[in-house]
């Protein structure tokens, strides 16, 4: 199930360089992105009109790009502007163009109909780029279908399970009844910690003596992107109220973008707003979510395997599942429209 008429993060606009070619397959469709001479972002599918042929093993020249495989040259639009040794150019030949949104470090591709593709949905994420937070670009790659990751972030119970050493930490958290609102374009999660252990990760940087009071507040929006409001603080100073005391405060940021059915790219950040010009800091949050994510990606890729040995095991839901259950509902719901929505084609009988 994979919806396309939406945003998803297509690459970090740092893996996009000037005068290169950059592949990548997002939702079962090959892509070449590059920049033209004014440093905007092109999209193509990445197969030439003509014999299928890869444009990513194309050539650039200025704003155009030319089909390294029979010399086909087409402008930022898709249209082939110039064929070697032919004068007529036949109106079809062109390659599909994708909308594209380059926005606070994230390249945005729309893969559905490019009619729908109105920049104001894309989420705010201005944190990546904010000079009063800091932080560092990731990415990491999963063999598994993205649904199953945006599972574990959408009950973060799991946190003093998977990682007592890096995000996790005090199990009287996993206990913390988290508030579910659900919204039109996916959930938002709600969870409170008070008086509890702070995480192992905020300690190698903060460094608290005592107890604390711990947030996760986050959205989970359609087609899978995770923007999280968390922190801890020593309790006992209002945290809830709003009021903030010697707190470390984050931003995460994530993107599941499908590569195919069964393979995912992960995009993410965790921006800090203290100790921002101590790069040290920066470097050490970046390093402790990489090895948590990594811990998660352990157990994910072995539930998949597990999941995968026969066709009739379900699932048992808890309470806890709440969220995710919601978020499903929501996918397959918005994918249905999206389905019934097309036109059919015609089809002439014979």
């Amino acid at each position: 199930m994979l919806i396309r008429n939406t945003w998803y993060v297509a690459a970090w606009s740092s893996e996009v360089a000037q005068d290169e070619l950059f592949a990548r397959t997002l939702l079962n469709v090959p892509v070449v992105l590059w920049r033209d001479t004014n440093g905007s972002i092109t999209a193509f599918e990445d197969r030439c009109c003509h014999r299928g042929a890869p444009l990513s093993k194309g050539r650039l020249e200025g704003d155009r790009l030319r089909c390294m495989y029979h010399g086909l040259l087409f402008d930022t639009a898709g249209r082939c502007v110039e064929i070697p040794g032919q004068d007529r150019i036949p109106p079809q030949a062109q390659v599909r163009n994708f909308p594209i949104v380059e926005k606070h470090k994230w390249i945005w591709i729309w893969m559905g109909e490019a009619h729908l593709a109105d920049p104001a949905l894309i989420p705010d994420t201005h944190w990546q780029d904010d000079p009063q937070w800091r932080s560092l670009e990731g990415y990491t790659y999963y063999t598994t279908n993205y649904l199953l990751i945006a599972d574990n972030l959408l009950d973060l119970a799991h946190l003093p399970y998977i990682h007592p050493t890096t995000l996790g930490g005090d199990e009287a958290y996993a206990a913390c009844i988290p508030q579910v609102e659900k919204l039109a374009n996916g959930v938002r999660v709600t969870r409170w910690g008070e008086g509890i252990n702070p995480a192992p990760f905020v300690q190698k940087v903060k460094n608290y003596s005592g107890l604390v009071d711990r947030w996760n507040i986050y959205d989970f929006l359609l087609p899978s992107i995770f923007l999280m409001d968390s922190g801890m603080q020593p309790t006992g100073h209002d945290a809830k109220l709003g009021n903030r005391f010697d707190a470390a405060e984050f931003r995460s940021t994530q993107a599941l973008t499908p590569e195919t059915d069964e393979s995912t790219h992960y995009f993410f950040s965790q921006p800090h707003n203290f100790a921002i010009d101590d790069p040290n800091v920066t470097k050490a949050i970046h390093d402790q979510v990489i090895k948590a994510f990594e811990e998660d990606s352990d157990m994910i890729h072995a539930q998949d395997k597990m999941l995968k040995l026969t066709s009739d095991f379900k699932m048992i839901p808890i309470g806890a599942d709440a969220a995710l259950s919601y978020f499903r509902w929501l996918v397959a719901k918005t994918y249905k429209a999206e389905q019934e929505s097309k036109v059919p084609v015609k089809v002439q009988e014979v």
